[in-house]
């Protein structure tokens, strides 16, 4: 696995675009971090919105590590 270099806290409001669109979804920006529930916990989710249906979704932020699923900034 490839790893795009990504760091949690620089996560908000970055832009991503999937290798293998679905759905003519294809450019995405990360729109909410995820609080852990336990305090002090790591950051593990993320939202994600599709610029073009505007739909949301949750995923785990190290998702986004993988270079073979996504790739970083509007490609």
């Amino acid at each position: 696995m490839n790893a795009n270099p990504i760091q949690p806290k620089k996560l908000l409001l970055s832009k991503w675009t999937a290798v293998t669109p679905v759905r003519r979804e294809k450019h995405f920006i990360v729109t909410r971090l995820i609080a852990p529930e336990v305090p002090d916990a790591a950051l593990e989710w993320v939202e994600i919105e599709a610029v073009h249906s505007r739909k949301s979704r949750r995923i785990a932020w190290r998702d986004l590590r993988d270079a073979t699923v996504w790739r970083q900034g509007w490609v």
